[in-house]
């Protein structure tokens, strides 16, 4: 059986509103990896998204998955999220996107170079899912000058409670190799700190967006 996973606040990004994140029990590292948060929770992760974030881990593997509202409609958020030629438009360690192979659909191959600073210089990554209608992308890396082994990570966008506020809710989940020498515990909060402020960035972007096209559709007071 699956293991749930409890919803809780990440008390790194706690001053950030609607960042959670759910982390897998120590005692569930072989078994699928399933997000299931309660009925009453207004981050709660619907049974058909949360059946795309499921894993089985391998015995040297973590996995993670970060969760975040944003005040913006499920377009807006994956006009941007979907943009695999594009992800430094938000993904701001990145420095450069270049396709080596294919037009953008499933099977496309990416080459991206990360900013100066990083344990990294660049990644070569595929993209495996591009659902539109679910609103569902992901990707793995297959190749670079980083220390991520068989990363794979998916996003998925569904629309948010409206009883907390409406929007778009992004979970966004990973599974990777623990680089020898490291943990679990240190390979997860690495990554969970990037995932975290690409998502941030995410929601600024979207929101600011939002409410560009939100101030272009006013109607002007009629006479």
């Amino acid at each position: 059986m699956p293991a749930a996973l409890h919803l809780t606040p990440s008390p790194a990004t706690a001053a950030a509103t609607s960042v959670y994140q759910y982390k897998q029990p120590a005692d569930c590292r072989h078994v699928p990896f399933l997000l299931q948060a309660r009925d009453h929770d207004d981050h709660a992760v619907p049974e058909y998204v949360a059946r795309h974030h499921t894993r089985a881990l391998r015995p040297n593997q973590c996995s993670s998955a970060v969760v975040r509202r944003i005040d913006a409609p499920v377009q807006a958020v994956w006009s941007v999220v979907r943009r695999f030629d594009n992800p430094q438009a938000y993904k701001h360690f990145l420095r450069s996107c270049r396709v080596i192979q294919g037009d953008g659909g499933v099977g496309t191959l990416r080459e991206v170079r990360v900013v100066s600073g990083m344990p990294a210089g660049s990644s070569t990554e595929r993209l495996e899912i591009l659902d539109e209608e679910r609103h569902v992308i992901s990707f793995s890396v297959v190749g670079g000058d980083h220390r991520l082994r068989n990363y794979r990570s998916v996003t998925t966008l569904h629309p948010a409670a409206a009883r907390s506020g409406g929007g778009t809710v992004v979970v966004e989940s990973y599974v990777v190799d623990v680089p020898p020498g490291n943990t679990e515990e240190d390979t997860c909060s690495f990554v969970d700190t990037i995932v975290g402020c690409n998502l941030q960035s995410l929601a600024r972007i979207a929101e600011n967006m939002a409410s560009t096209a939100g101030e272009n559709n006013i109607t002007p007071p009629s006479s």
